[in-house]
């Protein structure tokens, strides 16, 4: 990355709800770490409200991420979109330049970098709790990693139609009922719902499995994180997901190298004070 990078842009994340994002705290951690002038701020915008946000920046405007209900929402409104953005049908993450709106995809490679960072285990079948758009980017990041199995579970098979197109070319993948859902023989279950969805009869049902990937980091622990920490098993967090996806973030927006350390170390202070208020 170049060592450089012009003053004065401006960044957000967008979605809805936009209170619980830790985004504004990453970011500007990493323009303190390297010397940038810059803001990052987050902005609600509601399902279908994007392309006219869109429409009102200006050029001080350099980067934005997309949190729920927004990425899939944005991918027609892109002038260039990345492989991953195409083979996701998800983009978290916009870099403007030139009034131009390139899209990305950093849950990607940044899944597969929090999995790694926790553990060094062979993946061949997953199990993935929830079929919208981080779902997606989660799977074909396993999909990357050697899983030739995922099972998308979920209240209704249609709510998975499009992550079980989306991971069809690199993975066998079916739909499963999220009520019942096991994760056995699988390596890793991963959960992409809300904690308040993660009733005590689910948390039974994944107690045996091995690696728990939970993508949730507010509130935290959730009730799997919490089974499957007490429980000794490994356990790749939220706030694992968001670091290293926001520091790809980062180097697309200012083509600086992510101080990845200082924004780690942020969100867990910005963690520690929620828990403890």
């Amino acid at each position: 990355m170049s060592e450089q990078a012009p003053a004065g842009f401006r960044c957000a994340v967008l979605g809805d709800p936009i209170e619980h994002s830790l985004s504004p705290v990453l970011h500007p951690a990493a323009y303190g770490a390297t010397g940038l002038e810059w803001t990052y701020d987050a902005r609600c915008v509601p399902e279908g409200g994007l392309a006219d946000f869109l429409a009102t920046l200006d050029d001080s405007w350099r980067g934005l991420s997309l949190t729920m209900p927004l990425k899939r929402e944005v991918v027609p409104l892109l002038d260039e979109a990345s492989d991953d953005v195409r083979r996701a049908g998800a983009a978290n993450t916009v870099v403007i330049a030139d009034r131009r709106r390139s899209g990305h995809n950093t849950d990607i490679p940044g899944a597969a970098a929090a999995i790694r960072e926790r553990t060094d285990a062979e993946l061949t079948r997953a199990l993935v709790l929830g079929g919208g758009a981080t779902a997606t980017s989660v799977g074909l990041a396993l999909a990357g990693m050697g899983v030739r199995h995922v099972d998308v579970a979920v209240r209704s098979a249609a709510r998975a139609q499009q992550t079980l197109e989306a991971l069809a070319d690199v993975v066998e993948a079916e739909a499963v009922d999220l009520a019942t859902a096991s994760p056995a023989g699988a390596d890793i279950v991963v959960s992409t719902i809300p904690a308040s969805a993660q009733v005590a009869d689910l948390v039974a049902q994944c107690a045996q499995a091995p690696v728990v990937f939970e993508v949730v980091y507010d509130p935290w622990p959730t009730p799997l994180a919490r089974a499957a920490s007490e429980a000794g098993r490994v356990l790749v967090g939220g706030l694992d997901l968001l670091v290293h996806q926001a520091a790809l973030q980062f180097e697309l927006f200012t083509g600086l190298t992510a101080p990845l350390e200082e924004m780690r170390a942020a969100g867990e202070e910005a963690l520690a004070r929620r828990s403890a208020s």
